[in-house]
């Protein structure tokens, strides 16, 4: 019996995989970093070639790493960076340009005119406001930009696919015969996809302007796609589970009921709450598809999307120096007790939710002569509390849903002074997991699931185990009078972009 899973991550700036047993623990893992290509302000690009060739060498090293071999793997999962869109041609599988990144704003024209006034068109549909974030806009700007492309793709001759897609497609074959398929998380970021009946909306193809012949075919998140046929170590091991990278986080911290939420703090924060059986509307936040096992119904969430977290510890060290390395702003963070009244408002390049308001800028509020780098930093830390917060009173909002805990992922939960801010600010625990990796994880257990390594979502729970737990302690009066001040900081990065460019 085959002792391992295997689970692809193809993030934003790495691709990564590991091999997990059926505790759920790493028995060997691999990763390798890929450029970040900035043609023009706003754009920002990947290599989908390069996406490839690092997913097939770190499948061989995190083999090598365990010491196993094919026969020894189940299954493989994919998780992936979401919106990131790829075109590629049928024959040849060769792209025929870049990958737009999901950061990528090249669209905001092409945005508002499809928006017309209204960016909530397409939301009782999709979820989804109008948007530059979403795949939809960015396949017409590929094939508006090039006359040819849009002949070629009403044709069938070329594909469209999320970075699940491409890889699923590469992996099992490429132009011999690969699969053309997306799972229902992936297709739920397109701004194509109908909620309800899992399928392409002709609403949506239509307004956006997307041939249908371009599209891949969606299926559930856990059930066989196909083998793998690309060189690697893995091949004739199915790929069997795809989970977009936030889905794949919630499915797994195991979050399997209507209530239960997490939150992955990484470049940005993507708080997720399963709503259940029928998707929950709300202006504020996302409506998506939480996972969907085999033919079963699909499970709904709400996703409260912050543009910037762990970019802004970057920020500092990066742009201003103020640290020389990212794990150094908790120490000088703890070096004074509070922030001296001072309030930093990341919004880089607008906000996101759950105020979706791109004529923001960022804004350090509240310096005095008294104020350090220390007192900045701090700031800078609970501006990811605080804006977290507001995702969760939206989540209230919208579903009529109390979060009783909050489970925590992602690289800057080791930051013992954000997460004990974070449970203050919010009033409820905030539960690290024992085993960090639960993006990967979670594609594994998709994958797992589907091919009878696990028997149910049941097994998922129980191999969850809480590694560290940060329970509130502030008083609510003091988080109150600062949650105020909050967002009167935010207020005064409002406007900054005039005339606004689309706020979503």
């Amino acid at each position: 019996m085959s002792r391992y899973v295997a689970a692809i991550d193809q993030g934003t700036s790495s691709s990564r995989c590991l091999l997990f047993d059926r505790d759920g623990a790493v028995a060997g893992a691999a990763q390798r970093e890929h450029a970040q290509l900035h043609p023009q302000s706003g754009w920002v690009e990947h290599d989908p070639l390069t996406l490839v060739a690092n997913v097939r060498a770190v499948i061989d090293e995190a083999v090598a790493a365990a010491g196993a071999s094919a026969a020894d793997v189940a299954a493989v999962g994919i998780t992936n960076q979401r919106e990131t869109t790829v075109v590629w041609e049928r024959a040849s599988g060769a792209p025929v340009a870049n990958a737009i990144v999901w950061q990528d704003v090249r669209t905001a024209e092409l945005v508002a005119q499809l928006a017309d006034g209204d960016a909530d068109r397409l939301r009782a549909t999709t979820g989804l406001p109008l948007s530059t974030y979403f795949s939809g806009p960015k396949v017409r700007w590929l094939l508006d930009a090039d006359p040819a492309l849009r002949a070629r793709a009403e044709a069938g001759e070329l594909c469209f696919g999320t970075i699940d897609s491409w890889l699923i497609w590469q992996l099992t074959g490429g132009p011999d015969g690969g699969v053309h398929v997306t799972d229902v998380t992936n297709a739920s970021r397109t701004l194509l996809m109908d909620l309800r009946t899992l399928d392409w909306s002709p609403q949506a193809l239509d307004l956006i302007g997307v041939p249908r012949a371009l599209l891949p075919q969606i299926r559930s998140s856990s059930e066989v796609y196909g083998e793998l046929r690309a060189g690697t170590a893995l091949d004739g091991v199915p790929i069997a589970g795809v989970l977009g990278d936030q889905q794949a986080a919630l499915f797994g911290q195991a979050c399997f009921e209507p209530g239960e939420a997490k939150n992955t703090y990484g470049t940005g924060c993507f708080l997720l709450v399963n709503t259940g059986a029928e998707p929950v509307a709300s202006r504020e936040l996302l409506t998506t598809v939480a996972y969907r096992l085999g033919e079963a119904p699909p499970a709904y969430a709400l996703e409260g999307s912050i543009a910037v977290a762990g970019a802004a510890v970057r920020w500092l060290r990066d742009q201003l120096g103020v640290i020389g390395s990212a794990d150094e702003v908790e120490a000088l963070a703890a070096s004074v007790p509070d922030t001296g009244d001072v309030y930093v408002v990341p919004a880089f390049s607008g906000l996101f939710a759950p105020r979706w308001r791109a004529d923001a800028r960022g804004a350090i509020v509240g310096l005095t002569a008294y104020t350090t780098k220390a007192h900045i930093a701090r700031a800078v830390l609970e501006a990811t509390a605080w804006q977290t917060r507001e995702v969760l009173d939206a989540v209230r909002g919208a579903a009529g849903i109390a979060c009783e805990e909050l489970k925590v992922d992602g690289g800057m939960t080791v930051d013992e002074l954000l997460m004990q801010f974070q449970a203050d600010v919010l009033g409820v625990p905030a539960i690290r997991p024992q085993v960090s990796e639960t993006t990967a994880l979670g594609a594994a257990y998709a994958a797992g699931l589907a091919t009878g390594v696990w028997s149910s979502p049941a097994d998922v729970r129980a191999n969850w185990r809480a590694g560290r737990r940060w329970e509130p302690r502030m008083d609510p009066d003091e988080v109150a009078r600062r949650y105020a001040r909050w967002r009167e900081a935010v207020e005064r990065s409002l406007n900054w972009i005039s005339p606004a460019p689309p706020a979503r």
